[in-house]
């Protein structure tokens, strides 16, 4: 019996092509979110969010047990199998091109890959002719209607390259009715456009093509504040200077490519280039170079794993990168890496691998999923459509990498490891040792022809006593390259003497160990004991203040040591940054270092280096966050660092402290991560994690912010350390403030408060100052103006300044919101003067836009503007792009107020975009209500009441009861305009009772 089953459309099942009655609707929606992973394990959790989202009911884990306990006998009468898995999943074991979705999914990647057009339109006809209406048709979940927003998204690209190859067969004549609907339908679809005015063209109707160009270019205007981009402008040029065809010629696209396509959807995807750069020395290693590139060429019904496995040293991730480098044609959609240091101290987590690939990828910081489940499931969808060759460097084992597989059809994946990867899947390419002669070319090429072929015997002695492992006869050969007075048979006796040893050695570490003993034994002891202190560094990346600290050294003389390791190839240089050089050491020589430091260096020393490192972070840190002066906490953290650089070394590395921030981010994060692992290192480290707040809201590193912070608050609590709890506290409230999650915001903040008891003015005025704010964001203004008035007198009495502006802006603010215009203005020309006088440039901007909100609120517009302008002047120049997107949002709106709708409207896109970017509500809430507010202005209420309803919704959901009022307010003037009296006369009542609650 053939079985199929269906999910675009309703969801069904079909037997020898009956179908089959699989239960009631919650027992169907079971089914599909099952058949969207056929084949694949799926989680119970991950089941009940697909089938239930927000509305789970009682039980609803023993409910979903009943369905697929009668599932499975409905399926059981073909033999299709719906097994538990190990860890609580189920599986649905049916062949996925038994689904139409994923059947869909394969057609289309081969009518890509088409050799022909009439093939190409025969397989995109095949494809859509599987549709039966929208996927998932009847459900409504957050997960289907995610699903179903990708999966509708595909149907209408397929659509559209269905429609390519027909107007390149010349069926145009057929196709002009079929493509003024969809135009209709995707009025602001630039490609979709192109289509209509080709094929009309194409039949004569010069005029009615330029027609529609000509609609479409003034609703983008209108309505985005853009112009057509530059397929389309290009399109409509050639058709003015009466070209035969208009259309792209055929040889500028590449085969079972459209030529007539305009803005086709992965033009506007990013392409990520992540793989480093390749060796300039590679030899050898032809037969496994062409086996890797003919295992991930093939065409295959699947994604691609390919295993390249052997000994540490022995050369995989060499190639690897080769490979993926030689093979970038393949997959033009870009490619992934990750070093997922497996076998180090701390292995590279999953989660933390997503945030990184999915921000590569184009998802916004301030978007990425907060859990797992959500990272892996947006990294597949993502991934689902595309090309992408995804290089994952250095696994401990299957369940390092599992999360990281893409399931997408013509992705692949190389995966390397010391193990042999025994629990996954795929091609399998493990590696051996180099032969002598190959070996003795990677010598050569190190040292030239000349050097090894008059030392010919010592040459082949030195690879022969290396075991032919290519990082071995590389450590050797660096040696000497960077002696070239030495014979080489100098080396060869070494290396022949060193092999007593290798019994008590490891197996795969023998060759290298030997060679680095005996580069260790000769190194200067100076150099030998700055390798021990970099073992201490928690990653292999670093610049030369790390050392310096460790060393309890200055600048120079780390930078001269380092000099000496680079010199024997032990230390590498990475990259040159903009605050200075980066250097690195190789896992194994990190793994060789941090032996001989736990036998050669005291636990104290260690401890005591390690101390001064963390002194460094946190002086270093605090400083570059207090020259920005972004954050108004106004506790420094420098009286818990233990050890700092000279004045002049550390004006020179924080001469722009943004940019000191991103090439450190990393590894300021790693070092208070290795601090908080040590009970007493907690408060200097939470210090550490208190100065990063600045910077990681500068440059809106939220996840990064969260993580960090969610583990030293755990320390702190633990250790019960009340300071570093208050503080770390009020730094999450001010973040989960920003992401629009203000419960979490009101208990961080109570908290703080409630650890500084007793503590000072210092550490309970910002928590207070944070605690009012979001009682203001909530619409609940007693207590914000309370909370406003203690803070202010906290900030006076620690001497806050920063925060004394900051609580007296917030009153300022609540002045302007309950109507008291002239005591807002009062507020905020004395929060002027104050910022301006102590240098402090974020309270500036702030009150700059709060004086625009001010003339706003008084209709002088102009006044307003040039505030306004000011703010995003001074946020720009502070790399703060949420601030100036603030101000440049109330820009657009008074321009468009004044009269400049096209520049209001083009600002208010610009600010729509940039909010959704950062994943910030409040914002784009405002942004939608602006905009509606300017097609009201202009006499377009439909438009408007779009928007205007998306940004109630919003504000609904943000708990904005002030804001929900005007935007209701907006959307009854909306529906008046519209003519549906009843609809605003219903708002209107609305926003009176939320008014009054």
């Amino acid at each position: 019996m053939a079985t199929c089953f269906g999910i675009l459309g309703t969801i069904e099942m079909w037997r020898d092509g009956t179908t089959v009655d699989v239960g009631h609707a919650m027992q169907r929606r079971v089914l599909g979110a099952l058949l969207v992973d056929a084949g694949r394990a799926v989680s119970a959790d991950a089941l009940v969010d697909r089938v239930w989202g927000d509305a789970e009911p009682a039980y609803g884990r023993r409910k979903l047990y009943g369905y697929i306990s009668r599932l499975r006998h409905v399926l059981a009468a073909d033999g299709t199998v719906l097994t538990r898995e190990r860890g609580g999943g189920y599986r649905l074991a049916v062949d996925p091109s038994a689904v139409d979705a994923h059947r869909f999914r394969d057609l289309s990647g081969r009518a890509r890959d088409a050799g022909g057009d009439e093939q190409a339109e025969t397989l995109w006809r095949e494809a859509l002719a599987l549709w039966r209406g929208s996927a998932f048709a009847g459900v409504d979940t957050p997960w289907f209607n995610a699903r179903r927003h990708l999966l509708d998204g595909e149907r209408l690209a397929a659509r559209l390259e269905l429609t390519d190859v027909r107007l390149r067969l010349a069926q145009h004549e057929g196709m002009v009715g079929e493509l003024t609907a969809r135009a209709e339908e995707h009025p602001l679809d630039e490609r979709v456009i192109g289509q209509l005015v080709l094929a009309l063209y194409r039949c004569g109707r010069q005029a009615e093509a330029l027609g529609v160009y000509e609609r479409a270019r003034r609703r983008l205007a209108d309505e985005l504040g853009v112009d057509p981009g530059p397929a389309l402008r290009q399109l409509y040029e050639r058709i003015l200077a009466g070209a035969a065809d208009p259309a792209a010629p055929r040889s500028a696209a590449p085969a079972g490519r459209s030529s007539t396509a305009v803005n086709p959807p992965m033009a506007r995807q990013l392409v990520p280039r992540l793989l480093p750069a390749g060796q300039s020395l590679f030899v050898g290693r032809e037969e496994e170079v062409d086996e890797a590139r003919r295992l991930l060429g093939e065409e295959r019904p699947g994604p691609v794993t390919l295993l390249i496995t052997g000994p540490a040293g022995v050369g995989k991730t060499a190639l690897a990168v080769r490979t993926g480098h030689l093979l970038a044609s393949r997959f033009p959609d870009g490619q992934l890496h990750a070093d997922l240091r497996g076998f180090d101290d701390e292995p590279a987590e999953p989660f933390t691998v997503l945030g990184t690939f999915l921000r590569a990828l184009g998802v916004p910081g301030g978007t990425v999923p907060a859990e797992l489940t959500g990272r892996v499931h947006l990294y597949r969808t993502l991934l689902a459509g595309r090309r992408m060759l995804v290089v994952l460097d250095n696994a401990a084992g299957a369940r390092q990498v599992s999360d990281l597989l893409p399931s997408g059809v013509r992705c692949a994946t190389v995966i390397t490891s010391r193990t042999t990867l025994a629990e996954l899947a795929g091609r399998r390419l493990p590696l051996g040792v180099l032969d002598p002669a190959t070996g003795l070319d990677l010598l050569r090429g190190m040292l030239g022809r000349d050097r090894t072929d008059a030392e010919s015997g010592a040459a082949r002695s030195i690879v022969e006593t290396c075991g032919g492992l290519p990082l071995a006869v590389w450590v050797a050969g660096a040696r000497l390259a960077a002696r070239p007075h030495w014979p080489l048979a100098k080396v060869a006796r070494a290396l022949a003497d060193e092999q007593r040893k290798l019994d008590e050695l490891a197996v795969g570490h023998i060759a290298v160990r030997a060679s680095l003993e005996l580069t260790h034994q000769q190194m200067a002891a100076a150099t030998r004991h700055a390798l021990h202190m970099i073992a201490l560094l928690p990653g292999t990346g670093f610049a030369a203040w790390a050392l310096a600290a460790l060393l309890d050294a200055d600048l120079s003389e780390a930078e001269a040591v380092l000099d000496d390791l680079i010199e024997v190839h032990l230390v590498q240089v990475g990259s040159a940054d903009t605050t200075g050089i980066r250097y690195q050491l190789h896992d194994l020589v990190m793994l060789f270092a941090r032996e001989r430091t736990e036998r050669d260096v005291p636990e104290r020393e260690r401890a005591a280096a390690l101390s001064r490192l963390l002194g460094a972070s946190v002086h270093l840190a605090d400083l570059a966050a207090d020259t920005l002066k972004v954050d108004f906490q106004g506790i420094p953290q420098r009286d818990l660092a233990s050890w700092r650089l000279s004045e002049a070394e550390t004006g020179h590395l924080l001469a722009d402290p943004l940019a000191w921030f991103n090439d450190e981010r990393q590894f300021l994060i790693e070092v208070a991560e290795q601090a908080l692992d040590e009970a007493e290192g907690v408060a200097p480290a939470a210090g550490l994690a208190t100065a990063l707040t600045a910077l990681f809201q500068v440059g809106s590193h939220f996840d990064d912010w969260e993580r960090l912070q969610n583990r030293a608050l755990k320390a702190a609590l633990g250790s019960g350390d009340r300071h570093s709890a208050a503080k770390i506290h009020r730094c999450l409230g001010e973040l989960t403030t920003i992401l629009d999650r203000y419960p979490e915001a009101l208990d961080h903040f109570e908290q703080a408060l409630l650890h500084s008891e007793g503590q000072g003015p210092a550490y309970r005025a910002g928590a207070t100052a944070g605690l009012a704010y979001v009682h203001r964001l909530l619409g609940q203004y007693s207590s914000a103006v309370h909370h406003f008035e203690e803070a202010a007198e906290l900030a006076e009495s620690a001497g806050n300044v920063n925060c004394l502006v900051y609580a007296t802006n917030g009153l300022g603010v609540i002045d302007l919101e309950q109507g008291r215009v002239e005591a807002a203005v009062t507020r905020f020309t004395k929060c002027l003067r104050v910022s301006r006088a102590a240098g402090y440039r974020p309270g500036e901007a702030q009150a700059l836009r709060c004086l625009g909100q001010s003339h706003r609120a008084l209709g002088a517009y102009p006044a307003a503007a040039d505030a306004y302008r000011q703010a995003v002047t001074i946020s720009e120049d502070l790399g703060d792009r949420l601030s100036a997107t603030h101000a440049t949002c109330w820009l657009g709106d008074v321009l468009t107020r004044h009269g400049e709708h096209r520049e209001g409207r083009r600002l208010l896109a610009r600010s729509l975009w940039t909010y959704r970017e950062f994943g910030n509500l409040w914002g784009e809430a405002a942004t939608l209500y602006a905009l509606a507010e300017a097609q009201l202005a202009v006499g377009r209420p439909a438009p408007a009441r779009r928007r205007a309803e998306a940004a109630v919704r919003l504000w609904r959901r943000i708990g904005s009861s002030r804001w929900l009022a005007i935007g209701l307010d907006t959307l009854a003037e909306a529906h008046t305009l519209a003519g549906d009296h009843t609809a605003a006369a219903l708002t209107r009542a609305e926003a009176e009772e939320v008014r009054r609650a």
